[in-house]
């Protein structure tokens, strides 16, 4: 089995399940500089965009093509590429179509979506000037398209609003939900579709703290909110954009209101991946693995669960104890580091709460 991977920063996740799958890899990157560049048996340096791994692709003859991209401006380019893959040369392309990135990728068609299928999502309004906003301040400025929360501003002021304006020319406003923030990963691939267990981020703040910055604990256990609610309403997501790979998707529960809101779905691997295997035992990126190589069962991940307390710390720099060969992998280490150096983050797992809080102080 031969299979092309797309890019090289995230190959380091899964290199050793590749190995131990004894699949031949082949890789491209558009990056000669970039990293893990010494860890597929093949690797191509090409131009930036599809045309240059869709030409190492059918140059080398391989079995399938995973994408491991995690930043959203090429996914469009890598939905167009599948479809013409798999439809001239019979290659599976593990990875989302362009309807499902179309819907996906700009958060107003996301709204959209979100409000065809059912599915509740803060109130919200497409703003052109300061003037049109009808929302009750605070209220959240996005801009269509960004990830990682860029461009976004928590206003609490008709003045802020007009900040906001002198930068950009629209906003898409939303209200501000106060309470918990939650993500979960859907995997789905030929029409069926798995909701891992959801992973808790922390509580929503009106300075807006970035995520990486937040302590996030799995599984999610919040008072009021039943994770299976969760896992069902991203089932329902995932399963009306009918498409294949991850499906990272980030909610809010309002306690106040016992309200679940569905804020924004991504069609690619996210920053909770760690968290959500130490959880339960499944990885996300080795799943698009066995996607690729035809052992994807939902039977399978049903009977790999496990069951585990897990917390991810942000660390700046790690300087505890050294994890086991493959440092990646939970199947053979209680924690993983992760991030590039200035900042790291230390992912943990352990049995019980006690357990937990032992080693975290021993890493640490």
């Amino acid at each position: 089995m031969k299979i092309l991977f797309i890019g090289s920063r995230l190959y380091d996740d899964i290199d050793w399940y590749v190995k131990e799958k004894g699949i031949e890899s082949v890789l491209t990157e558009s990056n000669e500089e970039a990293i893990n560049l010494d860890l597929p048996d093949q690797v191509f340096i090409v131009p930036r965009g599809m045309d240059g791994p869709k030409q190492v692709a059918l140059m080398q003859k391989v079995d399938a093509i995973v994408p491991l991209i995690g930043i959203d401006p090429p996914l469009i380019d890598v939905a167009h590429m599948k479809e013409e893959v798999e439809r001239d040369f019979r290659i599976p392309v593990i990875a989302a179509d362009v309807r499902a990135v179309e819907l996906t990728s700009n958060k107003i068609n996301t709204k959209e979506f979100y409000t065809e299928i059912g599915v509740t999502t803060p109130e919200y309004q497409i703003l052109n000037s300061p003037d049109e906003l009808t929302l009750d301040f605070p209220v959240v400025l996005k801009q269509g398209e960004g990830q990682g929360g860029k461009d976004i501003k928590i206003a609490k002021s008709i003045e802020d609003v007009e900040e906001y304006f002198n930068q950009f020319s629209q906003a898409l406003c939303e209200e501000f939900i106060e309470g918990s923030e939650i993500s979960i990963e859907v995997l789905g691939y030929g029409g069926e579709y798995v909701a891992l267990p959801p992973i808790y981020k922390g509580e929503t703040t009106i300075e807006g703290t970035h995520p990486l910055n937040k302590v996030k604990t799995g599984p999610c256990m919040v008072e009021g909110l039943d994770n299976n609610l969760v896992q069902h309403t991203a089932y329902k997501v995932a399963k009306n954009l009918d498409s294949d790979g991850i499906f990272e998707m980030d909610f809010m529960y309002s306690k106040q209101k016992d309200q679940l809101y569905a804020i924004e779905v991504n069609t690619r691997p996210n920053g909770t991946r760690y968290l959500t295997t130490a959880t339960c035992g499944i990885n996300s990126l080795c799943e698009l693995v066995n996607m690729a190589i035809g052992e994807f069962s939902l039977a399978d991940i049903s009977d790999r669960l496990e069951y585990h307390y897990s917390t991810e710390i942000p660390v700046g720099n790690y300087g505890g104890p050294s994890p086991k060969e493959p440092v990646k992998s939970f199947a053979y280490n209680d924690f993983v580091v992760h991030g590039p150096e200035g900042y790291q983050r230390v992912t943990a797992r352990a049995n019980s709460k006690k357990d937990l809080e032992n080693l975290v102080e021993k890493l640490m």
